[in-house]
């Protein structure tokens, strides 16, 4: 178990303060940035990593969506898209779903 930097797993300040306000649960990612039982803290609030999952693009759902803080799975591929030049939404591309919680 370790103590992570809130910035390596949430890459944004909008992405903080929703985790903060509960509205982000859960972030996928390309690579793996924490194991299960890691702690980071934002603000004072500390999170505890519950669960580290191997997925691909095409196994997220709207739920997934909506735990990552966007209304639903089409915005999420739309913000991706944005953010990462040359991106492809290729369903069968590998990702990692980090899972936390407020202690």
């Amino acid at each position: 178990m370790s103590e992570l930097d809130p910035d390596e797993l949430l890459p944004s300040p909008r992405m903080r303060e929703r985790a903060l306000e509960g509205k982000v649960t859960q972030i996928h990612r390309g690579n793996q940035y924490a194991e299960a039982g890691d702690t980071f803290t934002i603000d004072g609030t500390t999170f505890e990593v519950v669960a580290v999952t191997d997925r691909t693009l095409g196994d997220l759902t709207d739920e997934d969506a909506q735990a990552e803080g966007f209304e639903d799975l089409e915005a999420y591929r739309s913000m991706l898209e944005r953010a990462h030049e040359h991106f492809e939404w290729d369903p069968k591309s590998e990702v990692i779903r980090h899972e936390f919680e407020k202690r």
